[in-house]
C-alpha cells in the first residue's frame, strides 16, 4: 500500500507523460509495493482532475477481459477505466497518430444504458434489462508506460490504457441479437488483420458489464443511464500506424471505422 503522497506523485507522472507524449518506466518497477487499490486510486486522481477542468464522464470500459488480451499483456484478470468526452473520436475524422505514444485498436460490442445499473449485486439479467442498445465500437488504447511493459497495476493506474473510442451508427436491441455469438472481423487498409467472436469477452460481454458494475461499486462509482460501456475486445489489439484505416464488421450489428493520419 502506497502513501497518499506517492499516489499523487505517480498520478502526476502519468498525466505529464500523456501531455508530453514521453513515456515513463512501469510504476510497478519503481514502486514494487503498489497494489490494485493503489492503482485504482491513482486512476481516480487523474479522472477527478480532468473532470474538474471540464471533462465529462461518458461511461466506462473493461480491459483485459479476453484470454487473448490477458496473454498479450501478461495479466490474469480484467480491469476498468473511464471514458471521457474528450476521448471520443469519430468515423469521418482521422485521428492524429502523433497524439499518442503506442496506439492500438480493439474491436468491441458496446453497450448504451437506458437505466442505472445496480452495484454490488448486479447480474447479467440486470444488464440486459438496462441496456438500450448494442453498438459497434473500436477502442483506441495507448499506454504511457514505455513499450507496453505493463503489469496489471500499471494499466489500471493508467486508466486501463484508455485513449479514445469511436462508435458506429447502428443501434440494436439486445432482444434482437444473441450477444454471445456476434462475429467480428477487423480489416486494416482492406486486409483482414483479426477475427473474433463476442463470447471471447468473459464468455459473454454481458458478464463483463455485470462484473464492471460490481467492481466500480466498491470504489463509489456507479454505471448510470446514458453511459457507454465497452466490455472488452473480441480480438487481440492491433498496432495503429499513420495512414492506417481500420474497419470492424459485426454480424447483425453493422460496422465502424477509424483512420489515422
Amino acid at each position: 500500500m502506497l502513501s497518499s503522497a506517492t499516489r499523487d506523485e505517480l498520478a502526476a507522472d502519468l498525466a505529464r507523460a500523456e501531455r508530453s507524449r514521453e513515456s515513463i518506466a512501469p510504476l510497478t518497477s519503481v514502486n514494487p509495493g503498489i497494489d490494485v487499490v493503489d492503482a485504482y486510486e491513482i486512476q481516480l486522481i487523474n479522472i477527478r482532475q480532468r473532470v474538474a477542468r471540464g471533462a465529462r464522464v461518458l461511461g466506462h470500459k473493461v480491459g483485459l477481459s479476453s484470454v487473448a488480451m490477458q496473454q498479450m499483456m501478461g495479466v490474469d484478470e480484467p480491469d476498468y477505466g473511464h471514458l471521457l468526452d474528450e476521448m471520443e473520436v469519430f468515423e469521418d475524422t482521422p485521428v492524429k497518430t502523433g497524439n499518442y505514444l503506442y496506439p492500438r485498436v480493439e474491436v468491441e460490442v458496446g453497450f448504451i444504458l437506458a437505466n442505472d445499473l445496480p452495484g454490488a449485486g448486479c447480474s447479467e439479467e440486470d444488464v440486459l434489462a438496462a441496456t438500450e442498445a448494442l453498438v459497434p465500437a473500436i477502442e483506441l488504447i495507448d499506454t504511457r508506460i514505455t513499450d507496453w511493459k505493463i503489469a496489471l497495476c500499471d494499466t489500471i493506474a493508467d486508466n486501463a490504457s484508455s485513449a479514445g473510442f469511436v462508435l458506429g451508427r447502428a443501434r440494436v436491441s439486445p432482444a434482437d441479437i444473441d450477444v454471445k455469438t456476434i462475429d467480428a472481423v477487423l480489416t486494416r487498409n482492406g486486409e483482414v488483420i483479426a477475427q473474433g467472436r463476442s463470447d471471447a469477452v468473459l464468455g459473454n460481454p454481458v458478464s463483463a458489464v455485470a462484473w464492471l458494475a460490481r467492481k466500480v461499486d466498491s470504489f463509489g462509482v456507479r454505471l448510470r443511464k446514458g453511459d457507454i460501456v465497452l466490455p472488452g475486445s473480441c480480438t487481440r489489439a492491433i498496432d495503429a500506424r499513420p495512414g492506417d484505416e481500420f474497419v470492424a464488421d459485426f454480424t447483425g450489428l453493422g460496422s465502424v471505422r477509424l483512420s489515422f493520419e
